[in-house]
């Protein structure tokens, strides 16, 4: 099961609802004052480069409103529950909370997920994997994909989404994760999606995949970065991995074979040091046209295999 973190004990802060009425006395405390005036003020209180998205994102929760309502009523005052629950939201991030769990929900690919601290945030980085999976996925054919270590079920849906007539089967130890990963589903109507709880490969005993992809943690345990910003929210158990990071990688890489057809493909994201290693775990075990890709930043990000079979008997 997922680490959660003590975010969790505050609970979510509901958004306020839009056009409510707000009795004079529920926040005497808090003065009114324009939103396009609370936004800039939040945003020089916010640190980093992205403190006005950010700002503007909570903004938007409190108020239950999207970005155009916004941009038309700057000068309206901000005022009443929405204050309050503005105020709490921008607490909550100065303490370092990840704006994704504040709102609840983080875009990926063409997604609008929902997430919590029962699963990792997506990253755009993540969205490379997806871009060489699909590469690898002719449209309009009948495919296996297996989704190891799902989370939201980013990488699950979007690969769905773009291939509705693959089966795609998400996994996850998690069960909080994957309820999050249905309701995900859900919410985006994708039906070729199947979800199982178990450990990376252990969910697929009997059957074989065209292709696995996964982005399994891959952080060092004791690695100073897990104690730092946005990451000591998230779920450790989706961040860390053994003494070197590689631990649920070698695990994935050595029971992929038996559960990959011949010329199925295997696809894992990484970290920026550990292409040279990943590459080898996966051509020792038998990948052939073994590489690794780069992300946006150029840096190693995904390495990929193709598996030459034959395979071995299925577990």
């Amino acid at each position: 099961m997922a680490h959660r973190s003590e975010a969790q004990a505050f609970g979510p802060v509901p958004a306020a609802t839009p056009g409510a009425t707000i009795a004079p006395d529920m926040t005497p405390d808090l003065p009114s004052t324009r939103l396009d005036l609370a936004l800039r003020d939040a945003a020089r209180r916010l640190p980093g480069p992205d403190a006005r998205h950010e700002a503007e994102c909570l903004l938007l929760h409190a108020l239950g409103r999207d970005r155009a309502w916004l941009f038309a009523h700057g000068d309206e005052p901000l005022a009443g529950s929405a204050a309050a629950v503005f105020e709490a939201l921008l607490a909550r991030r100065l303490a370092g909370e990840p704006v994704a769990y504040l709102v609840g929900r983080r875009g990926f690919w063409t997604l609008d997920l929902r997430v919590s601290p029962a699963t990792l945030i997506p990253r755009p980085e993540t969205e490379r994997l997806v871009e060489l999976a699909l590469e690898r996925l002719p449209d309009g054919r009948l495919l296996r994909v297996a989704d190891l270590g799902t989370g939201t079920g980013a990488i699950a849906l979007a690969l769905a989404s773009e291939r509705p007539q693959a089966q795609v089967l998400a996994t996850d130890t998690s069960a909080d994760a994957l309820a999050v990963a249905r309701a995900n589903a859900r919410d985006h109507g994708i039906a070729n999606v199947a979800f199982r709880q178990g450990s990376w490969c252990a969910p697929l005993a009997g059957e074989r995949f065209d292709l696995i992809a996964s982005n399994p943690p891959y952080i060092a345990e004791g690695d100073p970065h897990l104690a730092q910003g946005d990451l000591r929210f998230e779920p450790a158990a989706a961040l860390a991995s053994g003494a070197d990071g590689l631990e649920a990688i070698r695990m994935i890489v050595a029971d992929a074979p038996r559960h990959l057809h011949t010329g199925g493909w295997l696809l894992l994201e990484h970290g920026w040091d550990q292409g040279d290693a990943v590459r080898a775990l996966l051509e020792g075990a038998g990948f052939a046209d073994v590489a690794t890709a780069t992300d946006l930043e150029a840096r190693d990000r995904v390495t990929l295999g193709c598996f030459s079979g034959p395979p071995p008997a299925s577990g």
